[in-house]
This record gives structure tokens, sequence and C-alpha cells, in this order.
């Protein structure tokens, strides 16, 4: 699994220009799904088919969108300015790298002092892809960019620039691959623009009228020396989610999971993360209302560009949802 994580991982996909990870993900699953799709907004939409017609409708949801940024202005020294996609900090910027859908690589800097001795503001911070003069700029106002780095694997510790949510897209195709039968119609759905506002998730739900719905996507962790107060570490098994700035889970889903896990001895914790939301967010509320959970992998260092998960965390995620998807799903309110 980990050289389909790298892969995910290293495709470039920021929201709004997601052609090349959807491609990837296509080529990984057009043979495990019974059919796919690609929506208007750009969604990709796989179905695996159930052994009888007993089943619900079960839609999961990883974004395939990672944050970004897009090019504003060109000076005529060949400097860029820029403007976020999604939620992009400021104190990660200085030393980052980024990457357009050309393979053109950039860097940034900050106005002033070469080495600045407090955290810079947004529009000082210009993006320098080392052109001496504005023709020389191989790419254009409009043009997106994503977060670059190497893609580091330490053994139990895994270590990339996306994880949210590639990991997510990872788990999703595993869980794909793994699932020998299912009663139900499962829907493995890749959505776009997430990290600009849940649009994928919005449109590809309406759509799909889900009967039941989980996403699948990253949280942060309370592990690290005086992190904020939360009950979730790496290594201790996939999130369940309670509650999100965004949302309530389900407490029939929530429920439903808990209980997988018990019954087949997967380590969990449950999730109350007091900031951001998912893909669930939107689910939940399409049509007249799904009964919507979150399965998260823990995650250090969110939104920066090297993000850290626990290799066993993504593995139980996988065994987790192939299990719920193995069997009859009976929800109590």
């Amino acid at each position: 699994m980990k050289t389909l994580i790298r892969k995910m991982c290293q495709t470039f996909g920021p929201s709004g220009n997601e052609e090349q990870i959807r491609e990837a993900i296509i080529g990984e699953i057009k043979d495990v799904v019974d059919e796919y799709r690609i929506d208007a907004l750009g969604n990709l939409i796989t179905v695996r088919r159930p052994r009888d017609g007993n089943g619900q409708r079960v839609m999961l949801a990883a974004h395939m969108d990672e944050i970004g940024v897009i090019v504003t202005h060109v000076d005529d020294d060949g400097f860029l300015r820029f403007a976020p996609i999604g939620g992009v900090l400021t104190t990660a910027l200085i030393g980052a790298r980024v990457v357009f859908a050309n393979g053109v690589e950039g860097t940034f800097g900050v106005e002033g002092k070469p080495l600045p001795t407090s955290n810079p503001d947004a529009h000082s911070i210009f993006l320098d892809v080392g052109a001496a003069s504005q023709d020389d700029v191989p790419v254009s106002v409009g043009d997106a960019a994503a977060f670059r780095h190497q893609f580091a694997d330490q053994g139990g510790r895994l270590i990339a620039q996306n994880f949210d949510d590639r990991i997510g897209c990872a788990v999703l195709i595993e869980a794909l691959r793994g699932l020998a039968d299912t009663p139900h119609e499962v829907y493995g759905v890749f959505t776009v623009q997430e990290e600009v506002g849940l649009r994928g998730a919005t449109t590809s739900a309406f759509g799909i009228a889900p009967d039941v719905a989980i996403a699948i996507d990253v949280t942060a962790t309370g592990d690290t020396p005086e992190a904020h107060p939360m009950a979730v570490a790496l290594d201790e098994g996939p999130a369940i989610k309670v509650k999100d700035r965004g949302m309530l889970a389900h407490p029939g889903v929530k429920r439903l999971l808990v209980e997988t896990a018990q019954e087949h001895e997967i380590p969990y914790q449950l999730e109350v993360l007091e900031f951001g939301s998912t893909d669930a967010r939107a689910i939940q509320v399409t049509r007249e209302g799904v009964p919507a959970g979150v399965v998260s992998i823990p995650t250090r260092y969110l939104h920066t560009p090297s993000q850290m998960v626990a290799y066993a965390d993504v593995q139980h995620c996988v065994q987790l949802l192939t299990a719920l998807l193995s069997y009859q799903i009976e929800l109590a309110s």
C-alpha cells in the first residue's frame, strides 16, 4: 500500500485542477469497480454492485484536491504574486516549494530582509520560479501550484505534504480492492474542491442520494509537546468522528463504526475536532438529509508541507471500512 500512497502524494491536483490525480486514481480502480464516471464538477464516482438487492446505497467520500496557491500577478523582474487555494498557512510558506501542472517549480521569498525574523505578512510574500524577467516566467496568471516535498517512509511513520486528503484516497482505493463481496451498492466518490468549500461532495451526494455516507479524511492530533488538548494520537487506530466545527456525526453511523471496530478487534479512538470539517458536512444536509459519519486518519502538522501519519492507522482504516461494508447495515437513531 505504501507504493500507492506515494503515488497519490506525488501527483498534482490542487482544488479546481484535479485532472492529473483523477487520472491516476482511475488507473488504480478501473478494474476493481463495476462502473465509474466523471460528473459535471469533476468528481470521480465509482460503483460496486451488490451480491443481492437487500443492501443500502452507501457513499464513501475522499477528496482528491490539495491546498495550493494561484498566480495573481507577474512583475517586470519575474517575481510572482499569488493567492491561496484553501487553508494555506503563511507561517509554513518560507522554505516551502511548489510545483505547477507543467512541472515548473518555485519557492517563496519575503520583501525586505533576506532572513525574516518574524512571521511575515501574507502580502509581503512572493513566489520565485527562477525567472530573470517577466518574459522568462514559464507560468501565467491563473495557473495553480501545489506544495511539493520529498515523500518519506520511516517504517511506521510516513511524511508528505498532502496527506490531506491523499491518504484518504489511498484508503478508499484499498477498501474497494479489498471488498470481496458486499450486500450494498457502494459508491466510492473521489471528490473535488473540498478545500474551498466542500463543493464536490455537495453535488455528488445530491446526484447519488445515498442511504448512508462516510467521509474518509484526516484529523488533527494532541500527541505532540504542549499540543492543544485532543484525545487523538498516532498509532492508536482510526478516529471515529463525534463532532467537528461543521457537523455532528449521525449517532447511528458513529455507533455502527464503533461496534464494527470492536467486533473485529480493530483499534479506534473517538474524535472531537474543534476546528475544520469534512465532506460529510455537505453530504448530511443534501436533499432531505443523509445519515453521515467520518473515519479519520490521525495526522500531525496539518496544512503544512510535512504532514505525518502512522502506517498502522492507515491499514486499520482500510480494515474498518472493508468490515463495515461486508455486512448488512442497521442504523439506530
